[in-house]
């Protein structure tokens, strides 16, 4: 049995010490972050560590699992479903592209690329953390403007996912890639209407 199919045990400092690993991750990035430095920000032992969690990709699966979670919820609570359609999916359209140029975003993906083959069960830690939760969240959002006949839309799964593909446009495989490391403001806002547009051409009533 390998370390990602190894259950997460929870103990009195389990909460600790993923406060301590995402302050690291975040700060220091995946390949930066060092066990030892996770336990110190953590203020437990390594092998109060690893008796959590035995692998350092487990670690930060979990940490992007309860980040891209958190986020979720913030967006959640902020949209307010009365507003015109276009007005919401502009928000959402906003929050997604923010987060695939986040150094985070960008951790998450790579290492979800990376790692996947050699440990499935990481890879699909990272879909249900980001697309799968994506579609589920953006079901939620359009389902009002549907009941409302404002939107058609007959695969709800498929318009949700395709609304995600559309927030990474080419902004965020130039991040990738490297060929960008600073993205400004005007290619955002670029992207994100581009995503309302085409997103309301197809499925606007």
């Amino acid at each position: 049995m390998t370390a990602m199919a190894a259950e997460i045990k929870k103990g009195r400092k389990f909460d600790q010490v993923l406060d301590g690993a995402r302050e690291v991750f975040m700060r220091d990035g995946f390949e930066g972050a060092s066990v030892d430095e996770i336990a110190r920000v953590a203020g437990v032992s390594k092998a109060t560590l690893y008796s959590y969690f035995p692998d350092k990709r487990l670690l930060f699966s979990e940490v992007a699992r309860l980040e891209c979670n958190r986020q979720a919820e913030e967006a959640m609570a902020e949209f307010d479903l009365s507003d015109p359609v276009a007005v919401v999916l502009h928000e959402a359209a906003n929050r997604i592209v923010r987060f695939f140029l986040s150094d985070f975003g960008q951790q998450v993906y790579r290492i979800c690329v990376a790692e996947s083959y050699r440990f499935p069960e990481l890879g699909q830690r990272f879909y249900a953390s980001g697309p799968a939760l994506v579609r589920e969240r953006m079901s939620a959002i359009l389902q009002p403007y549907i009941d409302r006949g404002e939107l058609v839309i007959e695969d709800m799964d498929l318009a949700a996912d395709q609304f995600g593909q559309l927030c990474k446009s080419d902004l965020f495989v130039r991040r990738l890639c490297g060929i960008s490391k600073e993205t400004s403001e005007a290619e955002i806002k670029r992207v994100v209407t581009g995503v309302v547009e085409m997103f309301l051409a197809r499925y606007g009533a």
